[in-house]
């Protein structure tokens, strides 16, 4: 009988499932109930495989846990006269844990807990935890963000190593004019940041300097966060741990405590400020004449809103007036624009997505929700900091090559290409809809994939095409082997311009400065930056999930008072046993369950991406139109239930 490794997924139910890298088998390993022997959600286990019965999945019990992925929880306690059992909001985690009833008032049914396992024999019976943290009572705002940020294995607070750290810092943030002399000094240069309105940390400025004739000198100035937090202090630490900051509904909870992130660090108006900075040459095409990278000094002019920008811009177009800077930002807007087309010329692919924003009340009660309006100004922004990210990336790995190496010792966002399996299944999904998607060899090209969405524009099938593609596509990641950015078809790319809010845009820094003043980088930094890496990528996944977390339980708490009301819809995903639906103005998604779809009996067609029925044919396919009622809401499992208009 055959041992392997892998990491399991568990479902609420207590199944797990385990992929199989090598692809010999034709779905995931079935762990059942029985044979998971205390295995997580996430753990790396050891399995034994069972013999293959015909016909039937590939079946194997976990023989031993290698590795917890995590053994806190956050869940609701439910108390007896002595004893508690948490039941976690994790919907992954199959067991409620078990709880000693402390001499403690505070610990009583309703109550929100973070536990600890500290005790897990057998999986037949329950494991035994301890109450790290009371959190307070469920269903009450702060608590339940609370409860999302360290369900995610984040908190909300530092401990007290890195605040003593960061207020050191503060204490002596004045800058000296041997570091002014090491610098190159853009204090006398136009620049100025633009963010969002109720932005607190600034990472990135822009410069402009008009040369000559059609000849701009701009400047993509970040803040030089590695000029403070130093390698392997408790602060350094920290921000490795916490990978980025999360922005909840309400709240930002920032990768560095708030003396450094809102003030020291951050690129605030008329104060001077160290950065490290991406200079070009250009002109009015976009092309980039000269580039130069290197430590800077600045002093922002302006601190511009994305909607004071605009309108900026706005007012001059027709007039050649508008307000201050209104040349500049012209100018700047003209050359981003050509940046833009550029970069689709290249092949980048753009699935643009409606980011929605909740209008809260003064008791965090969600009385609203919009959609962000996408700007110029977003756009003009986000092309300069691409080119930035971009450039340094490139002028790493040629300096790397320079010095004999092979493009490793250093840390690249990285967009690999799509799955060839899932790539064929949309192939085979837009023949079906009247459409062609070529395939060749090496898989599919970013322009056949661009000339699809364009002739799908303003279709029905649109919503469709746009899901299933999207879902077809790779996950974005870090990494230390530059393989390219498929979606932004960069051969180059990294993260470099947030650096306030994402570590490896901090370790590039480091990295970037090494080359600059030739420094070496061996075998040990490899090691170190493949860590990095893996941990960075893990730590966006799990604040991307804690920030849709928090916008579910808004959306939730949203549509718990319009039960009984009808709502247009788009079918977001269908599954074996429902369909998704996700409503077309908030974007709150629910489940219409099969067993309540009545007029017939329906069947998943996973090709198709739809569920049919079976005597009337009636198709219900992803991306579809459909008209909805909300049936129920569950605030604690963050869930909706839909049923059909």
């Amino acid at each position: 009988m055959k041992k392997m490794r892998g990491i399991i997924s568990t479902t609420g139910k207590g199944v797990g499932y385990i992929n199989d890298e090598k692809k010999s088998l034709p779905e995931d390993i079935e762990i059942q109930t029985g044979f998971l022997n205390t295995a997580l959600n996430g753990d790396e286990v050891e399995i034994l495989l069972h013999p293959i019965i015909k016909g039937q999945r590939q079946s194997g019990e976990v023989v031993s846990v290698v590795k917890r992925a995590k053994d806190t929880f956050v869940g609701v306690l439910e108390c007896s006269k002595n004893l508690c059992f948490l039941i976690p909001d994790d919907r992954k985690m199959y067991v409620d844990i078990f709880v000693l009833k402390e001499n403690n008032n505070q610990i009583k049914t309703g109550t929100k807990a973070q536990v600890k396992i500290v005790k897990w024999d057998k999986s037949q019976k329950n494991p035994q935890g301890e109450i790290i943290k009371i959190l307070g009572e469920k269903g009450t705002h702060n608590v339940e963000m609370e409860s999302i940020v360290l369900e995610k294995g984040f908190d909300l607070k530092f401990p007290i190593e890195v605040e003593k750290e960061a207020e050191k810092i503060r204490q002596n943030k004045k800058i000296t004019t041997e570091e002014i002399a090491k610098r190159k000094d853009f204090r006398n240069t136009l620049t100025f940041t633009i963010d969002p309105f109720d932005a607190k940390d600034f990472d990135d400025a822009i410069s402009f300097k008009k040369l000559e004739e059609n000849r701009f000198e701009i400047g993509v100035h970040i803040a030089d966060v590695s000029h403070y937090v130093i390698p392997n202090t408790a602060l350094d630490k920290e921000a490795l741990s916490r990978g980025c900051s999360i922005y909840l509904v309400d709240r930002t909870i920032p990768m560095l405590p708030e003396v450094l992130s809102n003030d020291v660090c951050s690129l605030n108006p008329n104060e001077d400020k160290l950065t490290f900075s991406a200079v070009f040459v250009m002109d009015t095409e976009g092309i980039v004449h000269e580039s130069w990278f290197g430590k800077t000094i600045i002093n922002s002019d302006k601190r511009f809103t994305y909607e004071n920008a605009q309108e900026t811009i706005d007012a001059g177009l027709s007039t050649q007036a508008g307000g201050q800077y209104a040349e500049e930002l012209r100018i700047l807007n003209k050359i981003a624009k050509k940046l833009q087309q550029e970069k689709f010329r290249a092949g980048a692919i753009e699935f643009e997505q409606d980011e929605i924003k909740f209008k809260l009340d003064e008791n965090f009660k969600p009385i609203g929700v919009y959609k962000k309006a996408r700007l110029d100004t977003h756009k003009l922004v986000e092309e300069y900091m691409l080119l930035a990210n971009r450039e340094v990336a490139k002028y790493i790995y040629n300096s790397i090559k320079k010095k004999g190496g092979k493009g490793i010792s250093s840390i690249y966002r990285i967009h690999n290409t799509p799955d060839k399996e899932k790539i064929e299944n949309l192939a085979i999904l837009v023949k079906a809809l009247g459409y062609e998607l070529p395939i060749k060899e090496k898989g599919v090209s970013q322009q056949d994939i661009n000339a699809l969405l364009k002739r799908i524009e303003g279709k029905a099938e649109e919503g469709l095409i746009k899901t299933a593609a999207i879902r077809s596509m790779a996950k974005a990641i870090y990494s230390i082997d530059n393989v390219g950015h498929f979606g932004l078809a960069f051969e180059y790319y990294t993260h470099f311009t947030s650096p306030i809010r994402r570590y490896p845009d901090l370790l590039v820094q480091r990295i970037l400065e090494a080359h600059l003043t030739g420094a070496k980088l061996g075998d040990k930094d490899f090691v170190q930056y493949s860590h990095i890496a893996s941990k960075s990528t893990e730590r966006e996944i799990s604040a991307s999930e804690a920030e849709r977390a928090s916008k579910k339980y808004k959306q939730v708490e949203y549509m718990k008072e319009k039960i009984g009301q009808e709502f247009n819809g788009i079918i977001s995903g269908v599954t074996e046993w429902g369909i998704y639906v996700e409503e077309e103005e908030t974007r709150s998604e629910g489940m219409i369950k099969l067993r309540d779809m009545n007029d017939d009996f329906y069947e998943l067609d996973k090709k198709k991406y739809a569920i049919i029925g079976t005597k009337t044919g009636k198709m219900y396919q992803l991306g579809g139109k459909i008209r909805f009622k909300v049936k129920s809401a569950d605030l604690n499992k963050k869930t909706l239930d839909y049923v059909l208009a």
